[in-house]
């Protein structure tokens, strides 16, 4: 069955968090090498953020110059978010000073930046040459979340940076229910 994007549903379920820290070492070296610095510091935002990928794209070099914060409104929840940039903000600007464009990840065609589509495209590429399974747009988000929950283990904190209604909708979406259960069910015994 194919949903409204193109992808199959199978393909959208699949999409994991990067769970093993030299996995995402081996995403960002493969955008650096076979896709661009455009890619890799898209990816690297994504995974230091948080973002979902639409609101990734919407970014223009303006509302990161020379900036540690800044409040993005969130296309889908209409929120307003503070994203912080100080843990990448040198590799941000190296690459500002890079852009002939007002977009952050701007498309090669016309004026505009990539299309969510050119995203996804990049970062399997970039998967398939890293050998990184279950990659998908949704991947740098559901890889923040991931880390955030395993580093500080508040899923509170996480449930409302990423704009969710309850925390075990926020556990399953990073894939820690699953592995809570099976950790659990592995050490249980009568």
């Amino acid at each position: 069955m194919t949903n409204k994007r193109g992808n199959s549903e199978n393909q959208v379920k699949d999409v994991q968090p990067i769970r093993d820290k030299q996995q995402i070492e081996d995403m960002k070296w493969a955008l650096k090498t076979f896709c661009s610095e455009r890619d890799y510091i898209m990816f690297l935002i994504g995974i230091n953020t948080g973002l979902r990928v639409s609101d990734l794209l919407k970014l223009k070099v303006a509302d990161v110059k020379r900036k540690k914060r800044v409040v993005v409104k969130e296309g889908k929840t209409k929120k307003p978010r503070t994203i912080y940039l100080s843990n990448i903000y040198d590799e941000i600007q190296a690459y500002v000073e890079t852009v002939g464009s007002e977009w952050l990840f701007p498309s090669r065609k016309g004026h505009k930046p990539i299309t969510t589509t050119q995203a996804y495209r990049q970062l399997q590429k970039a998967a398939y040459m890293a050998e990184v399974e279950s990659v998908g747009t949704h991947t740098m988000r559901k890889t923040f979340g991931y880390w955030f929950y395993k580093q500080t283990k508040d899923v509170a904190a996480l449930q409302e940076i990423l704009n969710h209604t309850h925390p075990m909708i926020t556990k399953r979406y990073i894939g820690i229910r699953e592995e809570e259960i099976e950790e659990e069910l592995n050490n249980f015994v009568l």
